[in-house]
């Protein structure tokens, strides 16, 4: 699965277990973005929420921090 980098600093913002408003701060995104980015990536991942989410990113090497 192929993430663009904006998805990819979303991912890795996620995945340091930031809020949404938090990564639209630190992104300069409004919340209703980063939450359009994280829906969009969910379902790309098939993952139920934002857990499993940052799991399977984990797991499949796709973020590493």
């Amino acid at each position: 699965m192929h993430l663009t980098k904006r998805e990819m600093d979303v991912c890795k913002c996620l995945i340091q277990g930031q809020k949404n408003t938090e990564i639209a701060q630190n992104l300069y995104l409004s919340k209703h973005t980063v939450k359009a980015y994280i829906s969009i990536i969910m379902s790309n991942f098939n993952a139920r929420n934002r857990t499993q989410l940052a799991y399977i990113l984990g797991k499949e090497n796709i973020i590493v921090l």
